[in-house]
């Protein structure tokens, strides 16, 4: 993924996308989409049938630590943001 992709969270979305990549199974069929609220952006994820699990982890501690790690990155991009987890 190139970091100049129009995106308003550039570094946040290639981390993000990068670490849900090193967890799950399928990696292709991670989508991470981004929407702008404002002066912020929120990030949904989506992961393979049967893989949420293994990136929200025990007690949701996989999911803190990812958002944790994202919202740095993202203060590279001088933006706040939101990331979730989608089941579809």
């Amino acid at each position: 993924m190139s970091i100049d992709d129009g995106s308003m969270v550039p570094h946040a979305r290639a981390a993000l996308t990068h670490i849900v990549r090193s967890i799950v199974d399928d990696a292709d069929a991670v989508e991470v989409t981004e929407t702008q609220l404002g002066e912020r952006a929120r990030l949904d994820v989506s992961v393979a049938d049967g893989e949420l699990g293994r990136v929200i982890g025990r007690r949701g501690r996989t999911a803190a630590s990812i958002r944790t790690v994202t919202r740095a990155a993202a203060a590279k991009d001088d933006v706040d943001i939101d990331i979730e987890f989608v089941d579809d």
